[in-house]
């Protein structure tokens, strides 16, 4: 066992049961703080949070913690901290200020910057129902926010609009399905709250990356009648959702938030880690000045143990009682920077989570950056983790978009089509052979950035109304207009934009790695070329459900690709093909022109070759053997193409094209050497049979 006095590691037992744990006579608070004096919790009235009713000192037991067992601590009980300690550089005790329990499993909020911890009733009736547990080469992630993708929804009924509730409502679970997405990805659902900032510009954190608790759900995505009863019931509420998701079959994956905190710069508000030991929870200079690496005003300093503890139980809670089946970590590089605040893809943290016997099975995708020197790590996260590839988003925008847009203008192409080959392939250069092409998140839009149909409509970005006079949003998108900023009638840029969008969504779900969609991009939604909508909770954000033709087209499309996704198991690798070997799932490829010839580095390097065949053969482990021809063409001229012999091949099958305005419903079929007349810019799969 550890000396009582000896400082806390990542895994030592002191620094279990962290947070209210209840028992038939009260229930016993543990809370960590390294340099406190003194420890009070305050219990206010289940009415008035102004109302204390009573206060009890906390007794320090080793290792940092603080505890007291206290008789008429019970579920539903609100109750804040009070921390005395120290003043010198770094510290900011004030025993004056009522602070959240960094593990409490409840808040409730009186108005902004007043908040109480709450106890809740963990009790829960999962009915038997598990975790989907989607292998990973079958996942199709969806990207969504509460709030926004019922708000509007006319077959939701208005209660439940923006809800819980209304995310598991039959009419959503139904969309998922036919969308044929597996898992959807939630923006931040921990408690969290609005910058003083915007609420004096009469703006929200939309968003809500700028947490005020790890454990606790976020009370306003819950019902009317939830949030009256309290933090217990909207617990529940969500974890009924949670249950009726995974009964269809689909999992939840939570975007969390734990490289920074609601807390802000030195100065903003007080609500926990500040007040409870600011020197080891947030990353800091010898003066105390912060060290900045999230652009939020403070960065969690997860070379304190205690601190990376914090992060590996809040995992472990969501993971455990409320069964969610995976984590997308913001600005990741931030949990792994060390005690010199340098990345380090071996940091105890990050090594903990992927190997965590109760996290093992879940799905752990890093963002692997932040804004700090030395933030760009995509592809150095180890075994166990899956990343956003944000080089896959710039290359297969580049070929679409950006290449067109320079063609039109100089006449010549400023790349040919290898950087979008190494993209279709799953992205070697960036995770290697080891971790193979499942270790990649593929997207082409997310939360951040413009939507799919902006992408196409604006060349710029259009932030006016985020009051920051348009310095806010990235500045390069690799978008393009087709010749109109803007909405515009004219139907040859309408048609040009509309195909643009099937080439990048059919490019997304036809590549090797992990495909994520965003909501919305389905049925081409617009933001009006605001490319950092964050801060806006209103119909620019909310996904309009009433559609017009060319949208049901558009989401027809994507219905027809994740289904020809899963039919074809060569689009899906497992691992990488290794010339000198069979290995099992994995896909091997080859790679001709337009004439069906082999590829060759003079075609590779030569930025005029935008027409390209690829023909990814299957290693049948569990499924059958399955071979498909993906054909590319990035001008927008017409070409000709000569289909390819390709191993035993007899015919090609065609499956999907984006030239249509609507998806094949029965396919032309062909022979090897058959002359095709191909529109452009255009992408066509076939299979070969």
């Amino acid at each position: 066992m550890p000396d009582s006095t000896s400082p806390a590691g990542l895994h030592d037992p002191r620094l279990t049961d962290l947070g209210v744990t209840l028992h038939d006579d009260g229930g016993t608070i543990r809370v960590w703080s390294e340099r406190a004096t003194s420890i009070d919790v305050v219990l206010f009235d289940d009415d008035d949070l102004d109302w204390a009713v009573d206060e009890r000192p906390l007794s320090p037991v080793g290792g940092g913690v603080w505890e007291a067992e206290i008789e008429t601590l019970r579920a539903g009980v609100r109750y804040a901290l009070r921390v005395d300690g120290p003043h010198g550089p770094g510290d900011v005790f004030n025993p004056q200020t009522l602070l959240l329990d960094p593990y409490g499993r409840g808040i409730v909020s009186g108005a902004p910057g007043d908040h109480r911890s709450v106890v809740v009733d963990p009790a829960f009736d999962w009915g038997g129902i598990r975790k989907p547990r989607v292998p990973r080469d079958r996942t199709v992630i969806y990207e969504a926010h509460v709030k926004g993708l019922t708000k509007r929804h006319p077959d939701i009924p208005p209660a439940l609009h923006g809800t819980y509730a209304g995310l598991g409502h039959p009419a959503m679970i139904d969309h998922f399905l036919s969308l044929g997405v597996t898992s959807v990805e939630l923006l931040p659902i921990h408690a969290f709250e609005s910058e003083p900032r915007l609420l004096a510009l009469g703006l929200t954190n939309y968003w809500g990356y700028n947490t005020l608790g790890y454990f606790a759900p976020h009370a306003a995505y819950a019902t009317q009648d939830a949030r009256r009863s309290g933090p217990t019931a909207v617990l529940k509420e969500l974890k009924r959702t949670v249950r009726a998701l995974h009964a269809a079959g689909i999992e939840v994956i939570l975007d969390v938030v734990y490289n920074h905190t609601a807390e802000l710069e030195l100065g903003g508000p007080r609500s926990s880690f500040r007040g409870i030991d600011n020197r080891a929870y947030y990353r800091q200079h010898d003066d105390g000045a912060y060290i900045d690496v999230t652009g939020c005003g403070n960065a969690v300093d997860t070379s304190t143990d205690a601190a990376a503890r914090l992060v590996l139980d809040s995992l472990r809670y969501w993971s455990e009682d409320v069964q969610i089946d995976g984590f997308r970590f913001d600005l990741a590089v931030t949990l792994g920077r060390n005690a010199q605040h340098v990345f380090d893809p071996q940091h105890p943290l990050l090594r903990a989570i992927a190997e965590d016997p109760v996290l093992g099975e879940d799905k752990i995708i890093a963002e692997p950056w932040d804004v700090g020197l030395g933030g760009w790590h995509t592809g150095g996260f180890g075994d166990g983790w899956q990343e956003w590839n944000d080089r896959y988003r710039d290359g297969v925008r580049n070929f679409w978009l950006s290449d067109i847009d320079y063609l039109r203008r100089a006449g010549t192409s400023p790349a040919g089509v290898g950087g979008l080959a190494t993209h279709l392939a799953g992205s070697a250069p960036s995770f290697g052979a080891e971790r193979g092409p499942l270790a990649g998140v593929n997207f082409i839009t997310a939360h951040d950035g413009f939507t799919l149909r902006d992408l196409v409509s604006y060349d710029v970005k259009h932030n006016d109304a985020n009051g920051e006079e348009g310095r806010d949003g990235a500045e390069t998108n690799r978008s393009f207009n087709h010749g109109a900023e803007g909405e515009t009638s004219l139907d040859h840029i309408v048609a040009a934009r509309r195909r643009a969008m099937r080439n990048l969504v059919g490019t997304l779900l036809l590549s090797a790695g992990v495909p994520m969609l965003t909501a919305g991009d389905e049925m081409g939604r617009t933001q009006l070329g605001n490319n950092n909508a964050y801060c806006h909770d209103s119909s620019l954000t909310w996904l309009d459900w009433q559609l017009a033709d060319w949208q049901v087209d558009l989401l027809a499309h994507v219905g027809a690709l994740t289904r020809l996704r899963a039919e074809n198991p060569a689009l899906r690798p497992v691992r990488y093909a290794d010339p000198d070997d069979e290995v099992p799932e994995a896909s091997v490829m080859h790679w001709f022109d337009a004439q069906a010839e082999p590829m060759t580095e003079a075609r590779w390097t030569d930025p005029e070759q935008r027409t390209l065949q690829y023909v990814a053969t299957s290693t049948p482990a569990h499924e059958p053997g399955n071979r498909v021809l993906l054909v590319i063409h990035g001008r927008e001229d017409d070409a000709e193409v000569v289909l390819p012999a390709v191993g035993s091949a007899s015919s090609f099958l065609a499956l999907w094209s984006s030239a249509d305005e609507r998806p094949l419903e029965n396919g032309a079929r062909f022979a090897p050497g058959d002359r095709l007349a191909v529109s452009g810019p255009t992408l066509l799969l076939l299979r070969a049979e």
